[in-house]
C-alpha cells in the first residue's frame, strides 16, 4: 500500500480569524471580571492550578503574539497550525512555573488590560505574511493565530468547567476555528483515508492507515460535536467515556481513536 500523501495545509481567513482571537480574548475578560476572590481561588481540572492561575495564564496565551512577533528571527516559518498541537507538552513545566509566579505576582484586571492592549496593537501594526516566534518554531502571523483560538476557546471550556453558572460565551469563528486545528492535528498524527472523523458543522477529516475509501458511506466513522472533541483532543474528556455518556459515536473496526487521543496535552 502506497504511504498516505501529506495533505496540505488548511488556509485560515486572516480577517475572520484575527476578529476571533479579539472577540473570545475579550469575552474571557468579561467572565474573569466578575469572579469573587472565592471564585478565583477554587479549583480547576488542569492538576494545582486554581482558577486565578487558569485566568492568568489566558493573559499569556493572548500576549504570546505580541512577544513573538517581537521576538521573531527566522528567515520563513518552519510550523503550520495542525503540527503545533503536538509541539506543546514538551514544555508544560515552564509554562506552569511561570503561570505560577504570573498569577501571585499580578492583578488579573491589569494582566487583562496589558494583554488586550498589547494584542490589539499587535495586530494592527502586522500583516499576516509577518513572523511569529513559538517556542518550537516559527509561524507566520495568520497561522499563529489559529493557534490562539485553540488556546482561547480550551481554557474558556476550562473556566466553565471550574466556575459553575460562569457560561462564558464561545465566539463562533473561534470555536470553527480551535475545532478544525485539532482536527487536522489528528490528521496529521495518524495520516491515512481509512477513518471519517466528523465534527458538524465545522470539520471532517480523514485519518489512520487502512484500506482507502473512494464512494459511499465510510467503512470507519467518528461523529461528535465540537466541544466533546476539544475535550477529547486536549485530555479533558477519556474517551471510553464519551463513548458510555453517548457523546460520540464510532462505527468500524478502525473507529477506536482511543490510542491517538489526547493530541494536545
Amino acid at each position: 500500500m502506497p504511504p498516505a500523501k501529506k495533505k496540505r495545509p488548511r488556509a485560515y481567513d486572516f480577517v475572520k480569524t484575527r476578529a476571533a482571537v479579539l472577540a473570545q480574548f475579550d469575552a474571557v475578560r468579561t467572565g474573569v471580571d466578575s469572579l469573587t476572590p472565592a471564585q478565583l481561588d477554587g479549583p480547576t481540572r488542569l492538576g494545582a492550578w486554581n482558577v486565578r492561575e487558569l485566568a492568568a495564564h489566558i493573559t499569556m496565551a493572548a500576549s504570546a503574539v505580541a512577544r513573538g512577533l517581537a521576538a521573531a528571527d527566522a528567515a520563513k516559518a518552519e510550523l503550520t497550525p495542525q503540527d503545533w498541537p503536538m509541539t506543546s507538552a514538551q514544555h508544560a513545566e515552564d509554562i506552569d512555573a511561570y503561570v505560577t509566579e504570573l498569577a501571585a505576582g499580578n492583578d488579573l484586571a491589569a494582566l487583562y488590560d496589558e494583554a488586550g492592549k498589547g494584542v490589539e496593537q499587535a495586530l494592527a501594526d502586522h500583516p499576516a505574511d509577518a513572523l511569529v516566534a513559538n517556542r518550537t518554531g516559527h509561524l507566520t502571523l495568520a497561522d499563529y493565530l489559529p493557534t490562539r483560538c485553540v488556546e482561547l476557546v480550551v481554557h474558556t471550556d476550562d473556566l466553565n468547567a471550574a466556575v459553575p453558572g460562569l457560561d462564558i460565551p464561545y465566539d463562533r469563528q473561534a470555536l470553527a476555528t480551535c475545532t478544525r486545528v485539532l482536527a487536522d492535528a489528528l490528521a496529521t498524527k495518524a495520516p491515512g483515508a481509512s477513518t471519517e472523523v466528523r465534527i458538524p458543522p465545522y470539520a471532517v477529516v480523514q485519518c489512520v492507515e487502512g484500506p482507502r475509501h473512494t464512494r459511499g458511506t465510510p467503512p470507519n466513522v467518528v461523529e461528535t460535536d465540537p466541544l466533546t472533541w476539544i475535550r477529547l483532543a486536549t485530555g479533558r474528556l477519556p474517551w471510553t467515556t464519551a463513548l458510555d455518556d453517548a457523546l460520540v459515536s464510532a462505527s468500524g473496526e478502525r473507529a477506536d481513536l482511543s490510542g491517538l487521543l489526547p493530541i494536545m496535552a
